[in-house]
């Protein structure tokens, strides 16, 4: 996370995920967040397997409930190496200022006060991570000591290699001196400064604001625009070609660019940031390796007078095949979209995602517009990978706007006291990476149910290459797929059919297929390419019950562990995927996997099942 000069390098086989308090109807009840209890009779809220580092997470409570204490255990361990109490957040090291922090919201027509806690702080474990509250997160009722809903973001990794797990004793003074810094370039080099002085921008008039034929890194991109206006925001465009490229790489509004597409208060986040007096800045790396043009364009009907401009270029050392561009999704225009999420964003290629850029507009003042899920599928995963109980609660703030800006290094957001709203979260450590395509998505209230205009923008790190190949699939109704792949299913084995929605815009979709459950083993063949660098496996299943939980095999060699703590009663279908490391692959066309299922811990009933597998090859 201190490394920001490293952003653009793209890296392999990672993955984000979530675990949170998401409605499992597909409603707004996002409350009961718990996955099981265990047998010391905590009430467990994020259980992983394998190798990953947590980045986020986010804790919502009634100021008149009971307290809960969490507890964080690595590695398969039966002792927390971890434990605070909600009360803590922002005090207790590492989970200090700012890169932790607590927020009281207001009485807010009596719906408040509600407390919000939040951390960015860094936690890798090697070998799974479990996260307790001694206090059962459930229901929304204040006076009867109910609440408490919230989620986690974390990367997963195929390998421990170079992992130390957490001891809550690290030296995090580094990221301290950046966070407490914002609004200043976080990179040190010896960089290039293009400067302009005043210019006027006649309507329907463009600038060139630096065009450079020779490889460098833009390290940082300020300006400032007398007698600013909010409308400036959206009617001045920034245009931004790396190395002769056909199309711009980034076109959008400056006020996506700078993070704040309203302009009532000021937002400074850690790498963008805009001031209502006119001042500006984006600090993300942009590398390039043969030319970089940026451009302005005056989109209004009067004329923009730009007081300054400074654009700080350094020097290229990047690996050219394995960095991203810096890179805007298509600018999602405001539009509503009846009975679906907004698609904000649409992206094909291989990237990680580092900015959201979302505003939203009511139908009328007074009413809350925050409570639409943000709704993120990678690599074409029908079940989202990332959401969140509310976009309020995405930008971790997870409380119904009732108050003045509100912004931290990683995100914030402003607007009036109920809407519009335009909100920012910079992907500072749990970056989103994909290696053929991402959604973002983000609903219009609870389910849909209201009338509101989105409009918005994805900022990433990106290559036009497809790296991620599906290269086999099984289909468990089709005997001839079966029998091609040599599937085999032994022990106690139920085969039926299930009719029932996956989780997300599409969860009023009924579909139908066969599901076999067994408590022995599975085993089948698939196709692989030779040159991959590792292969990525993907279930549909039946999520009814929690805790799936198998060991896979490859060749006759210990590939890990398959686990899903969480369940869905209700929208039972769910894909998941597992992460076969290139060492186990390496030269190979075909790879025979059994699936062993097996209890997560003595006394856990053995739970699996599968109706279908999708097998993807990383490429170069």
């Amino acid at each position: 996370m201190t490394d920001v000069a490293r952003f653009p390098v793209l890296d392999r086989e990672m993955k984000v995920k979530y675990e949170g308090s998401i409605d499992k109807k597909g409603g707004n009840a996002d409350w009961d967040w718990s996955l099981y209890q265990d047998k010391k009779g905590e009430w467990v809220i994020f259980d992983v397997a394998g190798a990953g580092c947590i980045y986020n997470m986010v804790q919502h409570r009634y100021l008149s409930s009971e307290e809960p204490v969490f507890r964080f255990y690595f590695d398969g361990e039966e002792t927390p190496r971890f434990t605070i109490r909600l009360s803590e957040f922002g005090e207790k090291y590492p989970f200090t200022e700012p890169q932790a922090s607590c927020y009281i919201g207001p009485l807010d027509n009596g719906r408040g006060p509600i407390r919000v806690v939040r951390s960015f702080v860094p936690m890798p474990f090697r070998n799974g991570c479990r996260i307790t509250s001694s206090v059962k997160l459930e229901g929304p009722h204040r006076d009867k000591g109910q609440g408490g809903w919230g989620h986690v973001v974390y990367h997963s990794y195929p390998t421990a290699q170079g992992i130390e797990t957490f001891t809550g004793k690290e030296d995090y003074s580094s990221l301290v001196r950046q966070w407490k810094q914002t609004g200043v370039d976080p990179k040190i080099g010896k960089d290039r400064m293009f400067r302009m002085s005043e210019k006027k921008l006649a309507p329907g008039e463009s600038l060139s604001l630096i065009d450079v034929h020779e490889g460098g890194v833009i390290n940082s991109l300020k300006l400032y625009m007398a007698g600013m206006n909010p409308d400036r925001l959206q009617d001045v465009w920034i245009r931004v070609k790396w190395d002769n490229h056909e199309r711009e790489d980034v076109l959008c509004p400056i006020g996506c660019f700078f993070g704040n597409s309203l302009g009532y208060n000021n937002t400074r986040y850690l790498l963008m940031g805009a001031t209502t007096d006119g001042w500006f800045y984006n600090y993300f790396p942009m590398p390039f390796w043969e030319r970089a043009h940026v451009m302005l364009e005056n989109r209004s009907g009067e004329t923009v007078t730009l007081g300054f401009v400074e654009v700080g270029v350094g020097e290229n050392s990047y690996d050219r095949e394995n960095s991203g561009y810096f890179r805007s999704s298509d600018y999602y225009t405001r539009k509503h979209t009846p009975g679906a999420d907004s698609p904000i964003a649409s992206i094909k290629g291989t990237g990680k995602m580092v900015v959201a850029h979302v505003t939203c507009y009511g139908e009328r003042p007074h009413i809350i517009t925050c409570e639409g899920d943000v709704r993120i599928h990678i690599d074409g995963i029908k079940t989202p990978q990332v959401e969140s109980d509310g976009s309020e609660s995405y930008i971790c703030y997870g409380w119904g706007f009732p108050t003045p800006s509100e912004c931290n290094p990683s995100g914030g957001y402003d607007g009036l006291s109920d809407n519009p709203w335009s909100m920012t979260r910079l992907c500072l450590g749990d970056s989103y990476p994909f290696y053929s395509q991402l959604d973002f998505n983000i609903e219009s209230g609870e389910s849909n149910n209201q009338y509101l205009e989105h409009l918005g923008i994805v900022f990433y790190y990106g290559q036009d290459k497809v790296s991620l190949v599906k290269t086999d699939s099984i289909d468990m109704a089709s005997k001839k797929s079966l029998k091609r792949h040599k599937y085999k299913v032994e022990g106690d084995v139920s085969v039926k059919m299930l009719t029932s929605c996956f989780e997300g815009d599409a969860d009023d979709v009924e579909v139908t297929a066969m599901v076999h459950k067994f408590t022995g083993e599975s085993s089948f063949r698939v196709k692989v390419l030779p040159n991959s660098h590792g292969v990525r496996l993907r279930r549909c299943s039946d999520q009814e019950l929690p805790r799936q939980c198998a060991r896979v095999w490859v060749d006759g060699q210990d590939a890990g562990v398959w686990y899903l703590a969480d369940s869905n009663p209700y929208k039972r279908w769910i894909e998941d995927e597992f992460e076969i490391p290139e060492s186990l692959t390496r030269d190979k066309s075909v790879l025979n996997i059994r699936i062993v299922p097996e209890s997560r811990e003595e006394g856990c009933p053995v739970s699996w099942n599968e109706s279908a597998y999708e097998v993807f090859c990383y490429m170069e």
